[in-house]
């Protein structure tokens, strides 16, 4: 009997060692976690490309909107005494909103294309109308003889004045008045159009109207500045979001369109009728956040209570691809149990470069699936990118297991993931659900499966081999 050196028991313990292959799959699978978790930066990447494209053709036609005011803004100089008996004057403006306001539009939606990627252009033809009661000098803290009348400010805020397409003349008291640019104060709106008139003699009841040719992007939404906000909003975007404060009273969403109407009350808001100064300046970190920067950019509390639509595509890719990679380390644990336990069940021997070259292909698909997807349907782009790589790896197993059944138990195991995993794509409501009661069906049957192997005294074909062959010399 020829004794076998260390080296030779190290290296058969190496080749036939469960624990050794257990240990080894997993320094693999942490391996290929790496390029995983890259797959979510190269989808933001291109997410972020395809809202640059978005952000510069906006830029020029108009970015999304918002629509505040009408408000009229009165300057005020008023003077104190101060503690050391000097006189101070300040200066600033009283602001006044509206009794009523009412939006009625139409937007008309269109898509640009820049390269390979979709922007959701809109025009709206508005007409504004309503009227200021009297206006409440009374509820302001400075004195009504400071107040300027005769210096009042008509204003009304848009956010993106490029998308202002021709002028805008206003009916106020049966007078007409044209808007300049500018809003002369910030106090409550960034950006818009104003025009002077004088209340010295008559600032009770006052009606106004005016029709707006503006231009946009993707959204459009209102501040609610009267006691009573009202809008009326149709479309023929068949997909619309609605967004904001405030869902509209009443809606109808068809294949031709959209129609839906907003009213909205001053106890809706947490801002009165009227203030001086930046009265209604909020914080504008709150409002960010909450609008995530797709809107200008305003101190205005009147912003964070803001309502309106959304034109939505019908098929955001990225958030597909980005959900459906979140998957991905599940799919390579599973595809790596499944190889294992065929070596452990088939006593077939699998080298960890197989294991490597099989992972690799998953990660594969999902690159696959988003750059395909930015050309054609999300749905066909995982139909192709799918059969793709179950061809790959069914070859490929064919050859490296060398069994028609072993291979068409991989081909159907793998065929089965990629379909579960696109039924969790499509139940949103229902994923963790579903995806809870797989894992529990996948773990149940590896569990059965295994449920009498000796795990201490497992030894391959080729170990037993190898021992009789020692025992023949």
């Amino acid at each position: 009997m020829k004794s076998t050196s260390f080296l030779d028991r190290l290296n058969s313990w190496a080749r036939n060692s469960v624990t050794l292959k257990l240990f080894i799959i997993g320094i693999l699978i942490l391996f290929l976690l790496i390029p995983a978790a890259m797959l979510s930066s190269l989808i933001y990447e291109r997410e972020n490309l395809r809202d640059g494209a978005i952000r510069e053709v906006s830029e020029k036609w108009g970015l999304q909107q918002t629509l505040a005011g009408p408000v009229i803004s009165v300057p005020y100089e008023t003077a104190r005494l101060n503690a050391e008996g000097k006189i101070i004057t300040t200066t600033g403006y009283a602001h006044f909103l509206p009794d009523t306001v009412a939006f009625n539009g139409n937007m008309e939606p269109q898509k640009r294309y820049r390269g390979i990627y979709v922007v959701v252009l809109y025009n709206t033809k508005m007409k504004v109308s309503g009227d200021f009661g009297q206006l409440n000098a009374a509820a302001l803290s400075v004195p009504e003889e400071d107040l300027h009348w005769e210096d009042a400010l008509f204003t009304f805020g848009i956010s993106d004045m490029k998308g202002v397409e021709n002028s805008m003349e206003a009916i106020l008291q049966d007078s007409t008045y044209n808007f300049g640019p500018g809003t002369v104060t910030k106090d409550l709106m960034e950006s818009g159009a104003s025009f002077p008139i004088d209340l010295s003699k008559n600032r009770d009841n006052l009606g106004f109207s005016f029709e707006l040719d503006l231009n946009g992007s993707s959204d459009l939404f209102f501040a609610p500045f009267g006691k009573i906000t009202s809008v009326n909003l149709q479309s023929p975007w068949s997909d619309p979001g609605f967004e904001g404060a405030f869902l509209p009273d009443t809606r109808e969403v068809n294949e031709n369109g959209f129609q839906a109407q907003w009213n909205v009350l001053q106890l809706n808001r947490s801002y009165p009728q009227q203030g001086q100064g930046s009265y209604m300046a909020g914080s504008g970190d709150n409002y960010d956040a909450y609008r995530q920067d797709r809107y200008y950019n305003s101190q205005a509390r009147g912003q964070i209570s803001a309502f309106g639509v959304r034109l939505l595509l019908p098929i955001d890719e990225y958030q597909k691809t980005m959900r459906s990679a979140k998957y991905a380390s599940i799919f390579i644990i599973i595809t790596f149990l499944t190889f294992f336990f065929i070596e452990v069940l088939n006593q077939k021997r699998l080298h960890p470069i197989q294991y490597l070259l099989v992972g690799t292909a998953i990660i594969l698909f999902y690159v696959l699936l988003l750059s395909i997807s930015e050309q054609i349907n999300f749905n066909l782009s995982y139909l192709i990118s799918c059969v793709i790589i179950l061809v790959l790896v069914t070859f490929y197993a064919y050859f490296i297991l060398r069994s028609q059944r072993l291979t068409m138990f991989v081909a159907g195991i793998l065929a089965i993931l990629y379909g579960f995993f696109y039924s969790l794509l499509q139940l949103q409501d229902y994923a963790l659900l579903l995806g809870s009661l797989g894992l529990l069906l996948i773990l149940s049957t590896i569990m059965y499966l295994t449920r009498n192997i000796d795990w201490y005294n497992l030894k391959t074909a080729a170990a037993a081999e190898d021992a009789e062959m020692r025992n023949d010399d």
